[in-house]
């Protein structure tokens, strides 16, 4: 039993790292997109 609770957390938290990760990801694309859009308004 206590065994299938610790592989049932572990598989969460890959789950939430996998999750975070993306949106990370995400956030730096906007970042960088929104910064490409003010250079080409710039130039």
């Amino acid at each position: 039993m206590a065994r299938k609770l610790l592989i049932a957390l572990a598989a969460g938290a890959i789950a939430l790292t996998a999750t975070a990760c993306n949106t990370v990801k995400g956030v730096g694309q906007d970042i960088e997109s929104v910064g490409q859009a003010g250079d080409d308004a710039i130039h």
